[in-house]
Protein backbone atom coordinates (compact mmCIF):
# COMPACT_ATOMS: atom_id res chain seq x y z
CA UNK A 1 0.00 0.00 0.00
CA UNK A 2 1.04 3.56 -0.57
CA UNK A 3 1.82 5.83 2.41
CA UNK A 4 -1.31 7.89 1.66
CA UNK A 5 -3.52 4.79 2.13
CA UNK A 6 -2.13 3.95 5.56
CA UNK A 7 -2.23 7.46 6.94
CA UNK A 8 1.31 8.54 6.01
CA UNK A 9 2.04 11.69 4.14
CA UNK A 10 2.78 11.43 0.47
CA UNK A 11 4.26 14.38 -1.38
CA UNK A 12 1.50 16.39 -3.06
CA UNK A 13 1.34 16.08 -6.83
CA UNK A 14 -0.03 18.70 -9.14
CA UNK A 15 -2.42 17.57 -11.78
CA UNK A 16 -1.24 18.15 -15.39
CA UNK A 17 -4.35 20.23 -16.01
CA UNK A 18 -3.24 22.75 -13.40
CA UNK A 19 0.07 23.21 -15.19
CA UNK A 20 -1.74 24.02 -18.43
CA UNK A 21 -4.08 26.40 -16.60
CA UNK A 22 -1.11 28.16 -15.01
CA UNK A 23 0.51 28.55 -18.42
CA UNK A 24 -2.66 30.00 -19.90
CA UNK A 25 -3.00 32.39 -16.98
CA UNK A 26 0.56 33.62 -17.55
CA UNK A 27 -0.06 33.99 -21.29
CA UNK A 28 -3.13 36.23 -20.95
CA UNK A 29 -1.52 39.46 -19.77
CA UNK A 30 1.29 39.68 -22.37
CA UNK A 31 -1.14 38.69 -25.13
CA UNK A 32 -3.51 41.52 -24.26
CA UNK A 33 -0.57 43.95 -23.96
CA UNK A 34 0.61 43.04 -27.48
CA UNK A 35 -2.94 43.38 -28.79
CA UNK A 36 -3.19 46.85 -27.20
CA UNK A 37 0.13 47.85 -28.76
CA UNK A 38 -0.82 46.60 -32.21
CA UNK A 39 -4.25 48.19 -32.06
CA UNK A 40 -2.76 51.50 -30.93
CA UNK A 41 -0.03 51.50 -33.58
CA UNK A 42 -1.91 50.03 -36.52
CA UNK A 43 -5.31 51.46 -35.73
CA UNK A 44 -8.64 49.78 -35.21
CA UNK A 45 -9.25 48.87 -38.82
CA UNK A 46 -11.08 50.14 -41.89
CA UNK A 47 -14.10 51.32 -39.90
CA UNK A 48 -11.97 53.99 -38.22
CA UNK A 49 -11.25 55.63 -41.58
CA UNK A 50 -14.96 55.93 -42.33
CA UNK A 51 -15.97 57.32 -38.97
CA UNK A 52 -15.93 61.13 -38.77
CA UNK A 53 -15.61 61.02 -34.98
CA UNK A 54 -12.49 58.86 -35.01
CA UNK A 55 -10.45 59.55 -31.87
CA UNK A 56 -7.11 61.30 -32.19
CA UNK A 57 -5.57 59.71 -29.10
CA UNK A 58 -4.18 56.23 -29.98
CA UNK A 59 -5.19 54.63 -26.65
CA UNK A 60 -8.92 54.83 -27.05
CA UNK A 61 -11.54 52.27 -27.84
CA UNK A 62 -10.20 48.75 -28.29
CA UNK A 63 -6.60 49.63 -27.39
CA UNK A 64 -7.72 50.92 -23.99
CA UNK A 65 -9.85 47.83 -23.44
CA UNK A 66 -6.91 45.52 -24.26
CA UNK A 67 -4.63 47.52 -21.97
CA UNK A 68 -7.11 47.27 -19.09
CA UNK A 69 -7.52 43.54 -19.70
CA UNK A 70 -3.74 43.19 -19.57
CA UNK A 71 -3.69 44.89 -16.16
CA UNK A 72 -6.59 42.80 -14.84
CA UNK A 73 -4.87 39.57 -15.92
CA UNK A 74 -1.50 40.51 -14.37
CA UNK A 75 -2.21 38.76 -11.03
CA UNK A 76 -0.48 35.45 -11.96
CA UNK A 77 2.65 37.39 -12.94
CA UNK A 78 2.60 39.32 -9.68
CA UNK A 79 2.21 36.09 -7.70
CA UNK A 80 5.11 34.54 -9.62
CA UNK A 81 7.33 37.56 -8.98
CA UNK A 82 6.36 37.64 -5.31
CA UNK A 83 7.06 33.91 -4.88
CA UNK A 84 10.49 34.35 -6.48
CA UNK A 85 11.44 37.21 -4.16
CA UNK A 86 10.75 35.33 -0.92
CA UNK A 87 13.82 34.17 0.99
CA UNK A 88 14.34 30.39 1.18
CA UNK A 89 13.63 28.78 4.55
Amino acid sequence: MSPACVGGSAPPRRAPALGVADGLALAASPTFAVMALLTGVLGGGPADMLCAAAPVWPLSGMATMYLLMSFFHAAPWLKLIRAGSRPAR
